[in-house]
């Protein structure tokens, strides 16, 4: 199959069986939803909804995170992986957001790269989610589906890599919800470990499943051991 037809393959599936694909963080505004995914840096979504209620209510702007200290917000994100690196750039972007931004969330990459604890990443998940622009966050879950799926180079080695080869042949109408696509699949069918394979409705596209098939099949089939 050439990667044309494999992309085609796989956006007309998800289009037909995923048509609304969101991100799990729950937010209500460009603000909340950019504290959410700086929580989520190597955090579950489950996790960081179980924080944003209290920090939302207390620290409903830019300003009032601006306004706080490190001792009074650190309680709020202590179950958070990373509290205090993320507790310090909290209170640096509403410091940013407010003095450079009037208070309001920038909607270019260039911009929102510039905050405290948003990288690339995150800054392509904001532009994407809030205004569906289109551009392609590539976390744990993306690079690894893209890859197993033969959607990008195998020798693609970091996140930017996959993101260009991502951009290049999805539609543009497709890649802000492509980004979810790839990453709720990864999340809940295509697990790191394991992937469920007998679970997969599109295992006929899957470059990873055509590889291991015999032993997938057989139930046999172990992840790979880990290099001492």
């Amino acid at each position: 199959m050439l990667r044309k037809e494999r992309y085609a393959a796989v956006i007309d599936h998800f289009a037909q069986h995923m048509p609304i694909a969101e991100t799990e963080l729950v937010f209500e505004n460009p603000y909340q939803l950019l504290v959410s995914v700086v929580l989520s840096a190597q955090c579950t979504d489950k996790r960081v909804n179980m924080t944003t209620p209290a920090i939302f209510r207390d620290f409903p702007s830019p300003a009032h995170l601006a306004a706080t200290d490190f001792d009074t917000l650190f309680p709020y994100i202590r179950s958070i992986s990373y509290p205090n690196n993320k507790t310090k750039h909290l209170i640096g972007l509403g410091k940013m957001l407010t003095a450079e931004f009037g208070g309001e969330v920038p909607s270019t990459v260039d911009e929102l790269v510039k905050l405290p604890g948003v990288g690339r990443k995150t800054a392509n998940v904001i532009t994407s989610v809030v205004w569906n622009q289109p551009n392609m966050a590539v976390d744990t879950h993306v690079f690894r589906v893209s890859k197993r799926l033969g959607l990008v180079n195998q020798n693609a080695k970091t996140p930017l890599e996959v993101e260009k080869q991502l951009i290049k042949n999805i539609p543009k109408k497709y890649v802000h919800i492509a980004h979810h696509w790839l990453i709720l699949h990864g999340r809940y069918v295509c697990l790191a470990r394991i992937p469920k394979c007998l679970e997969c409705n599109i295992t006929h596209l899957c470059r990873y499943f055509e590889k291991n098939k015999e032993a997938i099949l057989n139930k046999d089939f172990l992840p790979p051991k880990k290099k001492k």
